[in-house]
């Protein structure tokens, strides 16, 4: 049980940084701000470390981790490319990262009380990954 929470917790995370690092890699060409393109760098490359974690640690389980979902993926870029091709401001940029932001940090509060098993290697992933979720939102009021 305590592998399987395991994994299953390490995969949704994996899931979560991707469709962060997408999500930036969609906004950051629209930021006018040099400051909000920095932060936006910056936690995309936190993103990108913390992937790296999770993938080691997956691939120790043996698993190859899981790509964010197709109709997910979708979703984002749709609502992405319409807000900003109508609005193309730093200030919408700022509420779509937060939207994100919100819905990873309940996802992944979710998951993490469903695979309450989970290692706590891997649950301090996921508790990593939500802090860096909220310290981001939070970034993005300055924008609203």
């Amino acid at each position: 049980m305590i592998e399987k929470d395991t994994v299953r917790l390490l995969r949704e995370c994996d899931s979560g940084i991707r469709m962060g690092i997408s999500s930036i890699d969609d906004v950051l060409p629209y930021a006018t701000s040099d400051r909000l393109k920095e932060t936006l760098s910056s936690s995309k490359s936190e993103h990108a470390r913390l992937a790296d974690e999770c993938d080691r640690m997956l691939r120790g389980y043996g698993d190859e981790g899981k790509a964010p979902s197709l109709m997910a993926t979708g979703m984002s870029k749709m609502k992405c490319a319409m807000k900003l091709g109508l609005h193309p401001s730093d200030r919408s940029i700022a509420d779509l990262i937060t939207d994100g932001c919100s819905m990873g940090i309940k996802s992944l509060s979710g998951y993490l009380n469903e695979y309450e098993a989970a290692e706590e290697r891997a649950k301090d992933i996921a508790k990593k990954l939500i802090s860096m979720e909220d310290e981001l939102g939070r970034k993005m009021r300055d924008y609203l």
